[in-house]
């Protein structure tokens, strides 16, 4: 092969190794968004949902990958592995923070492995009750729960959910211990308490609000400093004095530590256009979610949502002495 040939051919390598580096490239082929959780629940439909609106921005297909199993462990840690390209991201919530506090060691770490792209909803949380349940307000749930402890049994999606967690927290804030019954997931908890099995559910507004409007279940407060959108009849708990029980569940977009800038940059603006998007904004609302201000889709926003999580909620779960099994 002449000489001549050689040098140009190795330019062109150089040169496509650079571009590639730099991420002027990106992207050039189909993106994987990885869902750490089994199809079918809100976090699929959640992931679909950005999957679909952010390929729009990116002009390339984004598919989405169900990893399920240890809390979302396996599949964050499946993205963690990954060549840091921008081609394999991961969707979390809340797990991406308490599963440091609730195992022993990680494949990963939530900080050290990964980039932040940005935040991309805002699930708020609410108190619901059997229907008849005896208090009739919130003042009387309070005093009602704080009086009755133990003999209060309060239901959970099981150790580390959403609604663990939410329960942890209140129970917190009200200085009580109530009589835990952990399910295996939140539609057999939310079925027992419409069945008057048990007497309190703290979860998200996309899994009991559908419940509380059709009248099969009560709601008392939302858990935090302010109402619901969804139910602006419900009081913010803080209405009745409780201070430090404000939680809600976010969704975030990582992709592995080291990604390129540029990669990041295009990401981010992929996400930012698409919680400004109108029709996504609906769909979220219809599940009784939220998609965040453009503002707060962002690698700083997400990096301080994260660090607030792995404190509190964290400090939460150390705290009750709560680990994985």
């Amino acid at each position: 092969m002449p000489i001549r040939f050689m040098r140009s051919t190795f330019g062109v390598l150089l040169a496509a190794a650079a571009l590639q580096a730099s991420g002027q490239d990106f992207p050039n082929r189909t993106i994987t968004m990885v869902m750490p959780y089994a199809a079918g629940g809100p976090g699929d439909t959640i992931t679909r949902v950005f999957a679909g609106a952010m390929q729009k921005h990116l002009g390339q297909q984004i598919v989405v990958d169900n990893t399920a199993g240890a809390s979302g462990s396996i599949g964050t840690a499946k993205v963690a592995r990954s060549k840091p390209d921008g081609y394999n991201l991961l969707m979390i919530h809340v797990s991406h923070a308490t599963n440091v506090a609730m195992y022993k060691s990680l494949p990963y770490h939530p900080v050290d492995d990964f980039d932040p792209i940005g935040r991309a909803t805002s699930g708020p949380m609410v108190i619901v009750t059997r229907n008849d349940f005896p208090a009739k307000n919130l003042n009387e749930f309070v005093a009602y729960v704080k009086a009755n402890g133990p003999k209060v049994s309060l239901a959970h999606a099981g150790v580390g959910s959403a609604s663990h967690l939410c329960g942890l927290m209140m129970m917190n804030a009200l200085n009580v211990k109530l009589n835990e019954i952990p399910y295996k997931g939140t539609g057999p908890a939310l079925t027992d308490l419409m069945g008057g099995q048990v007497d309190i559910l703290c979860d998200q507004t996309s899994g009991t609000v559908p419940s509380v409007k059709s009248g099969k279940i009560k709601a008392y407060a939302a858990a935090g400093k302010a109402r619901l959108p969804q139910l602006p009849e419900v009081p913010a708990i803080t209405d009745a004095g409780v201070e430090g029980f404000d939680i809600n569940i976010s969704f975030g977009l990582y992709a592995p530590k080291g990604t390129p800038k540029p990669v990041l940059a295009q990401l981010t603006a992929a996400l930012q256009k698409s919680v400004g998007d109108q029709e996504v904004r609906q769909r979220l609302e219809s599940m009784g979610i939220s998609a965040v201000s453009v503002d707060q889709a962002s690698p700083e926003a997400l990096r301080a949502h994260l660090k607030n999580e792995i404190d509190t909620l964290g400090g939460l779960l150390v705290k009750a002495g709560v680990k994985a099994n």
